[in-house]
């Protein structure tokens, strides 16, 4: 979340900055309850100042005066629990509207409020030119014996699937090779829990519960199956401290990732690209709190993105995505959408990778921190994160953009030594 003070001293700023992200929010109610949150912290401190001067005084006062002083200490004593008492109501429902808040944006950002207002960085790639009726991944993996559809609804509903055969073995194929390159980055590889404590996604930006959510909860508990790994690698160093000479930390997560898809309808479901369930590895970084810091990591994540997708021969294009499109805690995001040419009648571009720079905005809600050398106390990290690779949707756009004349899959050379195959063949009748 933002700074209180900041938002109190630059109101007129963080007003437009919620405009230009379509979130209606109106500070008057906040501002309220930060002035009276003051005042509380200013009456409870001189309640106390008072209460201590008369402690002192008790001892050596005059028989006759010790009821009336003590009498004026209770009455201290319960002024001062009325006070703390409405402090902390206060501070909760400051804390709700401080959370509605969206981050602050970067300069550079595009501003818009519908998602075709961001904005076509570059393109990489060139798309393929069939001499035949190209198939979509359904029929393909249909045709290839890669998924079993019928048996994930039979099993877990619409929206989960079995991969199989080939479609296993390049699920696989896609983890190994997004932990190499992340290796050969300088990542430290984990595997992380599928369930996170609410208050982790919560400091991390996610509403685990409520109408819109997009989040599976787990009934009473606090715990939730998460969406992502960001949830999971956030909260890793929830309340701590890291060491400034340390940083940046580059870890990566490979975790199953579960979403609702609420309100998720049409030609997006068919398949696998908008699914309940899905396998992914994801970068997270923890920097210094320089934005030129966050800046430099979150160049390096696209970076790392394109080369991942460069490495699979895919076209794509990066998105610099507009501002009604960031998400409550992204400063600055890229997507990458990867050309899949049986989306539409003559293809589509879709989504395959975000990387977000969220500056301090989840370190503050998770309350980690670094002394900064020649700095008094310590400073909130900027975090960042980004896909390396959604691996249902990464098999998509190699399947549809692979695919050759006779039913075949080329295998883009760089999964071949997982695969263990260079075409993935129909099976033998």
């Amino acid at each position: 979340m933002l700074d209180l003070q900041f938002v109190c001293e630059n109101r007129a700023a963080v007003e437009e900055n919620c405009r230009n992200r379509g979130v209606p929010i109106d500070l008057t109610q906040l501002v309220s309850l930060a002035d009276r949150r003051r005042q509380l912290i200013a009456s409870g401190d001189q309640l106390r100042h008072e209460q201590k001067d008369l402690s002192g005084q008790i001892p050596k006062a005059p028989a006759a005066d010790k009821p009336g002083l003590i009498a004026r200490g209770k009455e201290l004593r319960e002024q001062i629990t009325q006070t703390e008492a409405e402090l902390v109501t206060v501070e909760e429902q400051l804390r709700l509207e401080q959370a509605q808040i969206p981050n602050m944006t970067h300069p550079a950002a595009p501003i818009g409020l519908e998602e075709s207002e961001s904005i076509t960085a570059r393109e990489w790639g060139t798309k393929p030119k069939f001499d035949f009726k190209p198939l979509d991944h359904v029929e393909l993996m249909a045709k290839l014996d890669m998924v079993d559809l019928e048996a994930g609804t039979k099993v877990a509903g619409h929206g989960f699937y079995f991969l199989k055969n080939a479609g296993a073995l390049l699920e696989l194929a896609l983890v190994n090779f997004a932990v190499e390159k992340l290796r050969s980055e300088g990542f430290t590889i984990f595997t992380t829990p599928d369930l996170a404590r609410d208050e982790v996604l919560h400091g991390t930006g996610y509403m685990p519960r409520g109408p819109e959510t997009q989040i599976y909860s787990v009934h009473n508990t606090d715990l939730s199956l998460v969406a992502t790994a960001e949830i999971t690698l956030g909260g890793m160093f929830k309340d701590e401290i890291l060491d400034y000479a340390k940083l940046p930390l580059k870890v990566a997560g490979i975790s199953h990732c579960f979403r609702t898809e609420a309100g998720g309808r049409g030609k997006a479901t068919r398949g696998i690209y908008r699914v309940h369930q899905f396998t992914k590895v994801e970068m997270f970084g923890f920097t210094a709190p320089e934005l030129a810091a966050s800046d430099e990591f979150h160049e390096m994540v696209v970076r790392i993105e394109e080369e991942i997708f460069q490495g699979l021969e895919i076209p794509y294009r990066v998105l610099d995505i507009c501002t009604g499109d960031l998400g409550g805690p992204a400063f600055r995001k890229y997507d990458l959408e990867a050309w899949m040419p049986g989306r539409g009648e003559a293809g589509e571009y879709g989504e395959i990778t975000s990387a977000s720079n969220c500056t301090d905005f989840q370190a503050r809600r998770l309350a980690i921190r670094t002394r900064v050398p020649e700095k008094k106390g310590t400073q909130f990290v900027h975090t960042l994160n980004g896909t390396a690779v959604a691996c249902t949707r990464a098999m998509i756009a190699i399947l549809e953009n692979h695919q050759q004349a006779d039913g075949s899959v080329i295998v883009p050379p760089v999964l071949r030594k997982w695969m263990g195959m260079d075409r993935i063949t129909p099976p033998a009748a």
